[in-house]
């Protein structure tokens, strides 16, 4: 806070100075509020998840997300698995880790079935033993399937 240290008479005369100082703290305050609740930009497989109601789960940073989008392609957090031997592999290595990772599949609501449980098999097959699927949440629309 400014604080005026003159003449008497100077402080009975109107101020022709605008105090700035109060914008510029409430300004400072604004763009720290802003930059903190900007949200980080998310780099995953764009896939269009199916609606289901549920309850919102905590992604740690130990849990792996496999997505498969509609044409069948399999992504192993963010990285392309070229063929099911591979992904065969990274689910047997995930699976010997010591506290064993949670395995969420994010499927594109287009995807054929069988391309999820082709993925489901080598999970249970590389001997993961919690699995979960990522769905959007129910926004109450209606009409839509």
């Amino acid at each position: 806070m400014g604080m005026s240290v003159g003449p008497v008479e100077e402080e009975l005369s109107a101020k022709a100075d605008i105090n700035t100082t109060p914008l510029v703290d409430v300004m400072l305050v604004m763009l720290i509020i802003f930059l903190v609740t900007i949200p980080v930009i998310n780099k995953t497989v764009k896939v269009d998840l199916p609606k289901a109601a549920n309850i919102p789960t905590v992604t740690k940073p130990e849990n792996i997300t496999v997505a498969i989008d509609r044409n069948g392609n399999i992504y192993w957090n963010e990285g392309l698995v070229p063929d099911r031997t591979r992904l065969q592999d990274l689910v047997v290595s995930a699976a010997r880790q010591e506290p064993q990772p949670e395995i969420h599949i994010r499927g594109d609501a287009q995807t054929r079935y069988e391309a999820i449980g082709r993925v489901m098999y080598a999970i249970q097959r590389g001997g993961i033993v919690k699995v979960g699927f990522i769905t959007e949440p129910d926004r109450g629309i209606r009409g839509e399937r």
